[in-house]
């Protein structure tokens, strides 16, 4: 009996994994999904618009202009805003994955519940996993914002000057920087905080700057005395801190990994290792989303386009041999900085 070959006829898998992922079901799961909180969500709260185009508002200085005496009967001083705004059209951040046609036909006939159930979660496993790479985008442009007034992306063609004002930015160099014996971290952070019209109560920096200030001789024997041998911890230098009218200090180590055309991979910080931003109790500013081509699409579909959230998700095919069924999160968004003119960006490594 010679050898028959089965002929899989792999298109039929197409229909079902749509059926059992629709597009509602997708926007119900990742609307319901409760993502791990970055900081820059917590700093920089999320708003949806309705356009790519966005009005970027500076706040401009928080000290007021102080009013003229007037005389009775006579016109009032005519008053201006300082508050400017920059045009800037969203960027749009996406990524998929594609479902191989192995794991379609294991999902087309599973051997009991328990391994549908497994294989199912492992679907909304790679969806979870899109949806974070998308928000990892967003955040890293956030802090490289928040650290730098910048944001430069020069593989996607992306550059933003949030318009910091120089004299609140300072790039420490040579036996200045704070790893040096002969650095003045203490004149410093008096000399930035009292640049800003605002008083500074927060700075962020990165585990490496906050580790190097707390190691340092100037800070040890400011907080302890001279030869104390004492190790600073976090409550000491905060407590030190507030009684010299100095920012408490936090430290942000998020970290994300870049993948490259090869495959490989590469782990970085979300705020950059050598900075440090001094800021006040106010918002700084929001993580603006807006409307993606594949959030319009659904107008004209049976998904619920209210359901959809800042990041949207969905499951496609593409061709037909091979099957090409992909995962895909998308999203238009940009960081605004309201709190611009009132922070202050140094590199202090």
């Amino acid at each position: 009996m010679k050898n028959q070959k089965l002929q899989l006829d792999l298109q039929r898998f197409a229909t079902p994994i749509l059926d059992m992922f629709s597009q509602n079901t997708v926007l119900d799961y990742t609307r319901n999904r409760q993502y791990p909180e970055m900081l820059g969500d917590t700093l920089f709260p999320a708003v949806k618009v309705p356009t790519l185009e966005v009005d970027i508002l500076k706040a401009g200085s928080r000290v007021p202009t102080i009013a003229s005496v007037s005389a009775f009967d006579a016109e009032a001083e005519i008053g201006s805003r300082e508050a400017s705004k920059m045009t800037a059209e969203l960027a749009y951040v996406k990524r998929k994955m594609q479902l191989t046609e192995e794991m379609l036909i294991k999902l087309q006939s599973p051997r009991n519940s328990a391994e549908e159930n497994y294989l199912r979660q492992y679907v909304f496993d790679d969806i979870d996993a899109m949806v974070q790479a998308v928000k990892a985008r967003g955040e890293k442009m956030t802090m490289e914002m928040f650290a730098t007034g910048k944001i430069t992306d020069k593989k996607n063609g992306i550059a933003v000057d949030y318009g910091v004002p120089k004299k609140h930015q300072e790039t420490l160099s040579g036996t200045k920087t704070w790893d040096k014996s002969d650095a003045s971290i203490i004149d410093n952070l008096q000399d930035w905080s009292d640049s800003l019209d605002v008083t500074p109560t927060r700075a962020l920096t990165s585990k490496k700057v906050l580790r190097t200030l707390m190691r340092s001789t100037e800070i040890k024997e400011a907080i302890f005395g001279k030869d104390s041998g004492r190790v600073v911890g976090q409550a000491d230098l905060d407590q030190w801190m507030t009684a010299q009218g100095l920012p408490v200090i936090r430290a942000y180590d998020g970290k994300y990994r870049d993948e490259d055309s090869k495959g490989n991979l590469t782990t970085s910080s979300y705020f950059p290792e050598d900075r440090i931003v001094l800021f006040n109790d106010e918002v700084p500013g929001q993580k603006i989303y807006g409307p993606t081509p594949e959030e319009n699409r659904l107008i004209s579909s049976n998904a619920q386009v209210s359901n959809v959230g800042n990041i949207m998700a969905k499951i496609y095919e593409t061709s037909e041999d091979p099957i090409g069924t992909w995962i895909l999160a998308a999203a238009t968004m940009l960081p605004s900085f309201a709190s611009a003119d009132d922070v202050f960006q140094a590199k202090v490594l």
